[in-house]
């Protein structure tokens, strides 16, 4: 193993000398702009509405309107509310994994009516 790494560290510079010589020579390939059309469409993933939701106070509606979330995972998920964040709905067994991490960026668990945010200075 000393030797492979020793030897790879003793040619390097050589390795470098060389590719920097073909590129002055010209026979190294110049990178080429990619257009637009010449590269692969992207697989459309599952769709993160624009507008946060709020899962302490979403209605069933909004809840089933996240990739992954249908009528069960949506009454599981007004079931066990209120939620202090949002990776509660995974500490909770409310949602799977894979399911959180797809809808994590487009949830967030706000203050709810039946729990209101605690106001700063007053006792």
């Amino acid at each position: 193993m000393r030797r492979f790494v020793l030897g790879f560290v003793l040619s390097a510079p050589y390795l470098v000398a060389g590719v920097c010589a073909a590129a002055a020579e010209g026979t190294a390939k110049p990178a080429s702009p990619v257009s637009p059309a010449s590269t692969p469409a992207r697989k459309s993933g599952p769709t993160i509405p624009d507008k946060l939701v709020n899962i302490n106070d979403a209605s069933r509606a909004e809840l089933k309107s996240l990739p992954g979330i249908g009528d069960a995972e949506a009454e599981k998920i007004v079931a066990g509310r209120p939620y202090l964040s949002k990776a509660d709905l995974v500490t909770k067994n409310v949602l799977a994994t894979g399911v959180y991490l797809s809808l994590r960026r487009g949830i967030y668990a706000g203050a709810s009516p039946s729990r209101p945010a605690a106001s700063k200075g007053q006792s």
